[in-house]
């Protein structure tokens, strides 16, 4: 049944409106989601709802027909920053969320070493997170996230505080990570370019109130190329939509002053 949204608004107290308006959307196993849109469109709100960080002031998500109402090991994060322990090794931090899971010391052995490999750091498995650069840190918490083997991994931005070769590098690595896992993803991103190369399909959010401006599937072949005139042609229209919804912002919030 996958996961789905009906209605979803939010608004936080004391705001003048409503930051998520009527958001409904299905996404079915397997299927790789990015959400773009301007600043303060309420992307990381929407995740955070996902998740269950954040309650929705109206509507309902379901994950296979389960009402979501807080967090849970169906859905793993992976937020901008790594958030690492930096007591622990790597190994450590990938071992912390399968012990709270239950799993003995082998198990978490295993299971760590396996996705540690997965994303080419079984080598660094006794550094600490200071000796590392900021790309092997998000290595290292995607490690984390798909060690729990959640059904769900929600990612907030995961390469944005990072330099452009470095990220460049990390999205190939993460899409050769879910063609292997095929996990449900929902990717947040101001890169169009990022959201081209990763997705089966776009939602756009418009500016404040986010609502669903628009979805866009991506029938793009795999692996794809940024270079290719059919990735540079759809580049470009997300581009222009993108920026009429932020001269659009910046239009209210001029009024607004």
């Amino acid at each position: 049944m996958g996961l789905v949204l009906e209605h979803v608004s939010k608004k936080f107290e004391n705001a003048p409106q409503n930051t998520l308006q009527e958001i409904s959307f299905t996404i079915e196993d397997g299927e790789f989601i990015c959400v773009i849109g301007p600043s303060g469109c309420g992307k990381t709100t929407l995740l955070n709802i996902i998740a269950g960080l954040e309650p929705p002031t109206e509507g309902l998500v379901t994950l296979d027909g389960v009402p979501i109402s807080g967090a849970g090991p169906d859905r793993a994060v992976m937020f901008q920053e790594s958030a690492l322990f930096p007591w622990l090794t790597v190994l450590e931090n990938v071992r912390f969320g399968l012990r709270l899971a239950g799993k003995n010391k082998a198990e978490q052995e295993e299971i760590a070493q396996h996705y540690l490999g997965m994303v080419q750091l079984a080598h660094y498995k006794d550094y600490m997170p200071h000796q590392l650069s900021g790309g092997m840190k998000q290595r290292v918490a995607l490690a984390r996230a798909l060690s729990l083997d959640s059904k769900v991994l929600l990612m907030d931005e995961p390469f944005a505080s990072l330099d452009k070769q470095t990220r460049n590098k990390l999205r190939e690595e993460v899409h050769d990570v879910w063609l292997q896992t095929r996990k449900m993803v929902f990717f947040i991103t101001h890169s169009v370019e990022e959201a081209l190369f990763f997705a089966d399909r776009v939602i756009m959010l418009s500016a404040n109130p986010g609502t669903i401006l628009g979805q866009l599937n991506i029938s793009l072949p795999r692996p794809r190329r940024i270079e290719s005139p059919e990735f540079i042609v759809l580049r470009a229209d997300l581009l222009e939509q993108i920026r009429t919804e932020v001269d659009k912002s910046a239009r209210q919030e001029y009024r607004n002053v």
